[in-house]
């Protein structure tokens, strides 16, 4: 990957970059040429959550994942057949991180394949918690080494996920996992139908998530633990984009509309991000 910009890894990339623009900027940072196995993290991590959630067939999507599983478990032999498994597995930080570590959100995402949706908010962080929590577990590991604690980062994983899901809420309306929990659908009288349509119990509803997810951010952030750049400035961006969509007229509007993704806040806030890590690295 010391060539970023060509290969078959680049489609990879690519996806990554489309669902979190904002870590175009932390890529002046950690540099392709010098750390092609934390963007390659980065990358995979967004293939599984792409077969975990994006595939609507779970049969297809547990096909993806099982292939994932053999793909990761084979690795430290064989070195990988994928174009970032490949990548990963030439950087020897890979050997040093257990197998369970690679492995286990590759579990994660099958068993949660069939989950319907949850009953309330706590029980929305619980059952993210295995899939989110895992993958922040194993960044942990890459990033900071295996002894580093990954508790902010779990728990910032899982909160960054719920926000995400309420921007699909319009999409998902037809799932058998909402992004909203079923508490408070009852709360507000919203079934599936009105979820797809603007409203004053839709927008209640979503600003009462939103209350939710900032104390749950409030939390996340008085954790210990280190978090990786990318993680960093994920988590920035979703408090930010939070914040604005729970003042908005329309929340839902805002949140789907994100943030500009540039500008010299997101690029000091990527810079300190970078500069933790490498004094904690170190």
């Amino acid at each position: 990957m010391s060539d970023a910009s060509h290969g078959p890894l680049q489609s990879y990339v690519d996806k990554w970059l489309a669902v979190q623009p904002q870590q175009r900027v932390a890529l002046v940072f950690v540099d392709p040429a010098r750390h092609a196995g934390h963007i390659a993290l980065a990358a995979l991590e967004q293939e599984l959550l792409g077969a975990a959630y994006g595939i609507r067939e779970p049969q297809v999507a547990a096909v993806k994942l099982h292939w994932w599983a053999d793909e990761l478990a084979g690795a430290t032999q064989s070195g990988g057949r994928h174009p970032l498994t490949q990548v990963l597995f030439d950087d020897e930080r890979a050997r040093a991180v257990p197998a369970e570590l690679w492995l286990a959100p590759v579990h994660a995402a099958i068993a949660q394949l069939e989950e319907g949706t949850a009953a309330d908010f706590p029980a929305q962080l619980a059952a993210a918690e295995p899939l989110h929590g895992a993958l922040a577990a194993l960044e942990t590991a890459w990033w900071f080494g295996v002894d580093a604690d990954p508790r902010r980062a779990r728990r910032v994983a899982v909160l960054a996920h719920l926000g995400h899901a309420l921007r699909r809420l319009q999409d998902d309306a037809e799932r058998d996992r909402l992004p909203l929990p079923m508490a408070r659908l009852a709360r507000f009288g919203l079934s599936r139908d009105t979820l797809r349509s603007a409203g004053q119990a839709r927008d209640q509803a979503l600003r009462a998530q939103l209350g939710d997810l900032a104390a749950g951010w409030r939390e996340a952030m008085a954790l210990p633990g280190p978090l990786g750049v990318f993680r960093a400035l994920e988590a920035r961006e979703s408090i930010r984009l939070a914040r604005r969509a729970a003042g908005a007229d329309d929340p839902l509007a805002t949140l789907q509309r994100g943030l500009s993704g540039n500008g010299f806040g997101l690029t000091l806030a990527a810079w300190g991000a970078a500069r933790r890590w490498r004094a904690a690295a170190e």
